[in-house]
């Protein structure tokens, strides 16, 4: 089993940090509050009556690799596992972005990257 790893060596939309080639640490979002967790990609905000947790970038594998993956939305003040930077090349986390012709040009933008958030209700 392999971790993920950020591949970000020409935009880095996340905070200030390097996180290129470095493994992403991994997080549970729990509130003892709230049973519902909805992800919304496209946006910083949440649905009417939804809290936002935190907002983010979409990320994950590129469209041409071999195996199948998820959308995560990765907090925009992402962290990573320290002294991790060896470029181990597990699952890696590319951002997301929008392509007119598969999605509607309307509210997304070709070629920029995509925010999300992560809601609980």
């Amino acid at each position: 089993m392999y971790g993920a790893e950020y591949e970000l060596s020409s935009f880095n939309p996340l905070n200030k940090k390097n996180l290129h080639h470095h493994d992403a640490t991994c997080a549970i979002c729990r509130v003892q509050t709230r049973s519902t967790k909805l992800m919304v990609p496209g946006t910083y905000s949440c649905p009417a009556g939804w809290t936002r947790e935190y907002w983010g970038y979409l990320m994950s594998e590129k469209y041409n690799q071999a195996h199948s993956t998820e959308y995560v939305c990765v907090d925009k003040n992402a962290e990573y596992v320290p002294g991790s930077s060896t470029g181990r090349h597990g699952t890696l986390l590319y951002p997301v972005e929008g392509v007119c012709g598969s999605l509607p040009c309307g509210p997304y933008v070709h070629g920029q990257e995509l925010t999300c958030a992560v809601c609980t209700k």
